[in-house]
């Protein structure tokens, strides 16, 4: 969903499940949400090429198999993005980032996000939980708006759009979905302790 990472993307095909994928859909799994981590380049790259070829199109707009360049930008190399991954027994299990663009003349601060689900986890709140995080997070930065390009298709995530943020901004082009998410301007509440540790969000357990 990122015009930046389709510029980046070649073509590729597989169609195999990873272990991810290979998980029943019934089982119940605590999972967590943090950032991508430098060691994690192995496990994103196993988790994207195991992603169904209609699930790899819907988010890059097109069936490609990341590069190793494009595995950069989605672990969050570049100093301007964030990448988070939902994480089940030590498996990713879905991924999301935003690349913030400069703040425009109004004062508004908009960050380009895509996320992605396993297919086997699928409709079970994982997506609309990182989109949560990504927003948090965003919003600590002082962005001011999510932005989005969804394929017509995308009906998963239109309807999770819809479904978590009415206030949305939707409108049509020819290609896709331009949909804008405004936030609220964060207030700072003080200095905070910085924390020992690397602080990692829960997820709802999932299953059925």
């Amino acid at each position: 969903m990122l015009n930046l990472v389709d510029r980046l993307s070649n073509p590729g095909h597989a169609e195999f499940m990873n272990g991810t994928q290979a998980r029943q859909a019934g089982s119940r799994a605590a999972a967590a949400i943090r950032r991508v981590r430098p060691e994690d380049l192995t496990a994103l790259s196993a988790f994207f090429t195991g992603l169904s070829a209609e699930s790899r199109y819907l988010r890059f707009f097109a069936p490609v198999t990341p590069t190793h360049g494009l595995l950069h930008l989605l672990s969050g190399g570049p100093a301007h993005v964030d990448a988070i991954v939902a994480v089940v027994d030590g498996v990713i299990v879905g991924h999301a980032m935003a690349a913030d663009g400069p703040e425009d003349p109004c004062g508004i601060r908009a960050t380009d996000v895509g996320v992605v689900v396993a297919d086997a986890w699928q409709r079970r709140g994982v997506g609309a939980e990182l989109m949560r995080t990504l927003a948090i997070r965003a919003q600590a930065r002082g962005v001011t708006s999510l932005a989005m390009d969804v394929l017509p298709g995308n009906r998963r995530v239109l309807a999770m759009i819809i479904g978590h943020w009415p206030d949305a901004v939707i409108d049509y082009s020819p290609d896709s979905f331009d949909i804008r998410i405004p936030l609220p301007r964060h207030q700072p509440q003080g200095p905070q302790p910085r924390p020992a540790r690397e602080q990692v969000r829960p997820l709802v357990t999932l299953g059925r």
